[in-house]
């Protein structure tokens, strides 16, 4: 899970931060922060391990076992989350961290999905299920390449346009309801078309969506909120597939939405504030 999306400065992988010490799937620190050159371990091997993930869900899709593909854009989402985490924990953040970092998450967020969903529905929409899955692969490219030229710029609080990991999950959850309920993916080819097409335009839009990096996990929380974890583990653990299908639309949903409510917001401001020259 870059894009809900590493390392360096970073929002993909959609994923949306990545570890190896690279920018992540989104998010990161300043390019004029001058970083090590040389290569460290720990973190890299989590962007190689979420790489193989990537990897391994193209090969899945291309046997057939679609179930297993799905697991494995998941796997990568979560192991793109640390690396990037790992990497500033430990100061091992470097140049090499965070491109190789962006390649990683190009495979696992960006190809992967694409040929998953074509493999499983999109094929037998002809020229019309490539298109979308094209539609999908570069908006992942571009997101991811908007990402790093922001570095350093962007507002922390926001990620513009669908982290590449968020728009991710929404493929490999689809597929994986499919494949849980028995459903053919011809049968749904025009909805899975119309997912794969709509997370890759998410993701080059400028809607904004919030990034998450703000919230303080070391700090002192009220009791409830334990509770509230606790329960949406017990609602992911009831229908893994459906919970998490609901929770990455949701959030691709809330773009659209935060992006008009903040817009009003301005406009109502505007008009509140006298014309110039007025009292």
């Amino acid at each position: 899970m870059t894009d809900l999306h590493q390392h360096a400065p970073q929002p993909s992988s959609e994923p949306e931060t990545s570890a190896s010490g690279g920018h992540p799937a989104d998010g990161g620190n300043p390019r004029g922060r001058r970083r090590r050159r040389g290569i460290y371990l720990l973190p890299n091997l989590f962007t190689t391990a979420a790489l193989f993930a990537g990897f391994y869900a193209v090969l899945s899709a291309n046997a057939g076992r679609f179930e297993a593909a799905a697991l494995a854009i998941f796997a990568a989402m979560l192991l793109d989350g640390f690396d990037g985490r790992i990497a500033r924990m430990t100061n091992t953040q470097t140049d090499f961290g965070a491109e190789f970092d962006s390649l990683s998450d190009m495979v696992a967020f960006g190809v992967a999905p694409a040929l998953v969903a074509y493999e499983w529905a999109l094929g037998g929409l002809g020229k019309l299920g490539w298109l979308a899955a094209f539609v999908y692969t570069a908006g992942a490219a571009l997101r991811l390449a908007r990402f790093n030229t922001q570095i350093g710029i962007a507002d922390k609080r926001y990620f513009q346009g669908l982290p590449s990991p968020s728009a991710a999950a929404i493929i490999a959850a689809s597929v994986w309801i499919g494949v849980d309920n028995d459903i053919a993916g011809g049968s749904v080819g025009l909805l899975v078309g119309l997912f794969t097409a709509g997370a890759g335009l998410l993701m080059v839009s400028n809607f904004r969506y919030h990034s998450f990096k703000l919230l303080d996990l070391h700090g002192q929380v009220p009791f409830m909120v334990l509770v509230v974890v606790m329960l949406g583990f017990a609602l992911v653990v009831l229908d893994p597939p459906i919970v998490l299908f609901l929770l990455f639309f949701g959030y691709a949903l809330s773009g659209p939405v935060l992006t008009l409510i903040q817009r009003r917001r301005r406009r109502g401001r505007r008009r509140r504030e006298p014309a110039p020259g007025r009292r």
